[in-house]
């Protein structure tokens, strides 16, 4: 005599897809966002290093022009 299968085994195929399905979802959005960070961080230090090079050229220019570049003054 056979065993009979437990309710619900028949579905147990498409269950474990469904499952994959959302885990491969879930995994590429994660991907996503993932990538979008380092994105923005990489694009945050270019605009960093951009920032610093541009107030070095302003603080050279400053000088060429004999303009005193004291940021003591500026703060009091």
């Amino acid at each position: 005599m056979a065993a009979a299968e437990p309710p619900g085994a028949g579905n147990l195929p498409q269950l474990a897809e469904s499952l994959l399905c959302q885990l491969q979802e879930n995994f590429q959005a994660l991907t996503e966002k993932i990538t979008l960070r380092i994105i923005f961080n990489l694009l945050l230090e270019e605009m960093g290093e951009r920032i610093d090079d541009l107030e070095k050229h302003v603080a050279d220019l400053m000088t060429e022009a004999g303009i005193e570049n004291t940021d003591e003054e500026s703060r009091h």
